[in-house]
């Protein structure tokens, strides 16, 4: 036994054994990882430490940290059955069993946090996105705050396929401002359409992914789904509609209240934004930011703040949006 195993036993006595079967040595590699480093990517969210040996494995660490891991080898070895695991399969799995939450105690997930489409079941993968999932069933205007990679968008497109498909709403309408990300673009070429579309493209993806390309195009066709810049709202009452608007944090204070009471009778809204990514003028306040102060209290809103270990995308994801919180709130202390 190494000298840090031996360390780690001594302050965390908890050390249990799995045995993987059957002992298939192309899936036993494949959970494991290229030179275990699935194994690594384990240990440095959950604080334990990973011993294998064929299909023997020993966790060591405290008690709710091995059980987690114990949990987690588990599953991935029978997805291995179907298809390879990647970094980014560990990943997601992490985050979907919420394991760290597990490691600390707190309650597990529900697992009915889901949302359903004809393409498939998309799974709330934390406490944050499980309330936000809940917020938006309960309220007709929701807001979700929070850093890039944390589902904001994603499972406000998936709500709103949803309830297009249950009938509840007889049309979508995604919006977004169209301000550039610090970039000048310069003039664009094309009719009204083909110079904003740049600007709504992560909204397509994700219909794209959630009904395909031609169901899309002609639901567009017939007006059952609108994508369009923010300033296409003004002037509209919008009744029986799922509408979405994206990237919030860069409308001003006049557009977020005009956007807001366009609101009809049977429609729902969602407003996504990230208020530490502001893309407008300095001289201009953020619509996002303001409409937390105001609206905080109003009765029959919500707002889900989301933080970095929502993140779901690449686990660098996470350390980059952590450490520019963290740079932020050092800067914030040395200006106080």
């Amino acid at each position: 036994m190494t000298r840090s195993l031996l360390s780690l036993l001594s302050r965390h006595p908890h050390a249990l054994h799995l045995t993987l079967e059957p002992a298939d040595n192309a899936r036993l590699a494949s959970v494991c990882g290229q030179f275990d480093e699935h194994l690594r990517q384990i240990e440095r969210r959950l604080g334990v430490e990973i011993a294998s040996r064929g299909n023997q494995f020993e966790i060591i660490g405290s008690m709710e940290p091995a059980r987690a891991a114990v949990g987690l080898l588990q599953s991935l070895f029978e997805e291995s059955l179907n298809e390879p695991i990647t970094p980014e399969r560990v990943h997601m799995s992490l985050q979907q069993a919420n394991v760290e939450a597990l490691a600390g105690g707190e309650a597990p997930l529900d697992d009915t946090a889901a949302i359903r489409t004809k393409r498939g079941a998309i799974i709330a993968r934390g406490p944050n996105q499980q309330a936000y999932l809940a917020n938006i069933r309960r309220f007709d205007i929701n807001f979700g705050i929070g850093p890039a990679g944390t589902g904001k968008t994603y499972l406000a497109v998936a709500c709103a396929v949803a309830a297009l498909e249950r009938d509840e709403v007889r049309r979508l309408v995604l919006a977004r401002p169209a301000v550039e990300a610090g970039e000048k673009l310069g003039f664009l070429p094309g009719d009204m359409a083909q110079k904003v579309d740049p600007y709504l493209r992560p909204l397509y993806d994700a219909l794209y992914e959630m009904m395909g390309f031609e169901r899309v195009a002609k639901l567009q066709e017939r007006n059952i789904i609108e994508v369009a810049p923010l300033a296409f709202m003004r002037g509209r009452t919008l009744n029986d509609a799922f509408v979405i608007l994206d990237e919030a944090q860069n409308t001003t204070t006049e557009q977020i209240k005009m956007f807001l009471t366009r609101v009809g009778f049977g429609s729902k809204v969602v407003v996504t934004g990230d208020i530490t990514q502001i893309d407008l003028p300095r001289h201009r306040e953020s619509g996002l930011r303001h409409v937390i102060e105001v609206l905080r209290e109003v009765e029959g809103i919500s707002f889900t703040f989301f933080n970095t270990r929502d993140v779901v995308r690449h686990p660098l994801v996470q350390r980059i949006v952590a450490a520019y919180e963290a740079y932020a709130q050092d800067s914030n202390s040395s200006d106080a």
